[in-house]
């Protein structure tokens, strides 16, 4: 059994702050690996102007990942799942003996609700949300809340996550990083065409294995 987060969002671009959360949250939960779930597009954000290009984001991905236990996969895009209750039960299906849990940022969470069957995905896989400057509050109050709040579980016991049943929830309180991919985007405006000039590079040279499909593991 092999204990795996799951980070799931556009990565419009992948920044520092993706792997900082994402390598304290894999010390903290005790996890073997920590998969980027890069989607081809997100259902809250159809029409958006500023949304690169998916290659572009990919790679971005696998540059910002790069020598840690952080795995970038393009899953959504080959397994055709728009949604993150499809993508969660599709990948449990494909991996039966492996545990996932879903890290959630806590500036995600006030909208949760409108995420599909949201209450369903929780029923799947514990969820452990990760501190965002500022949203401690709207966090806390966020409509889903109001249904998820009686399953709470202390920080305290974050290791012991495998032995829960879902519905779970967690807040975990790590060091916090306030870059932002919005704020990237507002002051480089072109960078996704650096990264699919990397990705273009890199598959002619060859990526890793792991980079290009990680979740293909027997």
């Amino acid at each position: 059994m092999a204990r795996i987060g799951l980070l799931g969002g556009s990565f419009n671009p992948a920044h520092r702050g993706h792997r900082h959360i994402s390598l304290q949250a894999l010390d903290v939960l005790g996890l073997d690996e920590l998969w980027w779930l890069v989607s081809p597009g997100n259902p809250l954000k159809d029409g958006a102007r500023d949304m690169a290009p998916f290659e572009a984001r990919l790679a971005s991905a696998w540059r910002m990942a790069a020598g840690t236990r952080i795995r970038v996969s393009d899953f959504e895009r080959r397994a055709g799942t728009r949604f993150t209750v499809d993508t969660v039960r599709a990948l449990k299906r494909r991996h039966p003996r492996d545990r996932f849990i879903w890290l959630l940022g806590s500036d995600t969470l006030p909208n949760f609700h409108k995420w599909r069957d949201y209450r369903g995905l929780a029923r799947e896989v514990p969820i452990a949300v990760i501190r965002r400057p500022g949203y401690d509050s709207a966090a806390h109050a966020a409509r889903a809340m109001g249904w998820l709040r009686r399953f709470v579980h202390p920080s305290s016991q974050a290791s012991h996550w495998t032995e829960w049943s879902a519905p779970a929830i967690l807040f975990l309180r790590l060091p916090p990083d306030p870059t932002s991919a919005t704020a990237i985007r507002a002051q480089d405006p072109s960078w996704h065409h650096r990264s699919v000039q990397f990705a273009s590079h890199h598959e002619r040279v060859g990526m890793p294995r792991f980079a290009r499909r990680p979740l293909d593991r027997t």
